[in-house]
């Protein structure tokens, strides 16, 4: 049996509401706008390539949460509030906000307080997130002022917990301070977010690329890194840039 709003083979859950809170990625008007995004991938200044030229969707970071977050989050933020305290560190001067978000809690760090916090997480027994299972980087060309971000993402394998501790830096002043020292196998990771974002890690051993050429120009996961017109080096031929292929919208 079908209707007129719900026919069979048009994707709707009749069982579910189809409303802006029921789609994947979507935050309706929470949190905080840094873009208004036409197209699939965002190109500005030439023909969409995608066919997906009439999507307009607006760009949002969640914003902070509030107490209580749930679960064991009060317990995880309560005990690094309290540890560092105990080093003479106000909380609100290391954690820039708290976001829980799609189930994960993410605190937001001061890059001059990231290795104290690193350390503590790792260290304090009632927090004990021994690994980092890696640093992702992020660029928000419109985010004015921390264009650049570090996502850390820590597990406490004791207490079987998993956060993430995220950090931006200005374009400006692409630096934060490398947690080699408390994460060692950081290394690559933070070499490879180098290469690709461009982000200085201060204090890493050998900040060097990993994946792209000694001399090659730019960061190529970079939002405003030009995409085609690469030169094919087999055959002497080039990849026109996505501006001067032909339009499907």
């Amino acid at each position: 049996m079908s209707d007129a709003n719900n026919t069979p083979g048009d994707g709707v859950n009749p069982e579910k509401e189809l409303s802006a809170e029921n789609l994947p990625g979507q935050r309706g008007q929470g949190g905080e706008e840094i873009r208004v995004q036409r197209g699939m991938f965002g190109a500005n200044n030439g023909g969409d390539t995608s066919g997906y030229g009439g999507l307009v969707r607006s760009v949002r970071l969640p914003g902070p949460a509030a107490r209580p977050y749930g679960g064991w989050f009060d317990e995880v933020a309560d005990e690094l509030e309290g540890a560092l305290e105990e080093q003479d560190l106000l909380p609100e001067n290391a954690i820039e906000k708290t976001v829980v978000d799609r189930g994960e809690i993410t605190f937001h760090i001061e890059r001059e307080h990231l290795v104290r916090v690193a350390r503590t997480l790792r260290d304090d027994p009632a927090l004990r997130f021994e690994l980092c299972t890696g640093v992702s980087g992020v660029h928000y060309p419109n985010d004015k002022g921390r264009e650049l971000h570090a996502v850390y993402h820590l597990r406490s394998i004791t207490h079987n917990r998993v956060i993430r501790l995220e950090v931006s830096a200005p374009d400006s002043d692409p630096h934060i301070p490398s947690l080699f020292s408390v994460y060692p196998t950081n290394d690559w990771h933070e070499r490879e977010t180098y290469d690709f974002f461009g982000i200085v890690f201060d204090g890493h051993p050998a900040l060097t690329r990993i994946m792209m050429p000694d001399d090659w120009q730019g960061h190529p996961q970079r939002k405003d890194y030009p995409l085609g017109g690469i030169p094919v080096e087999y055959k002497g031929a080039q990849i026109p840039a996505p501006d001067q292929r032909r339009s499907y919208s």
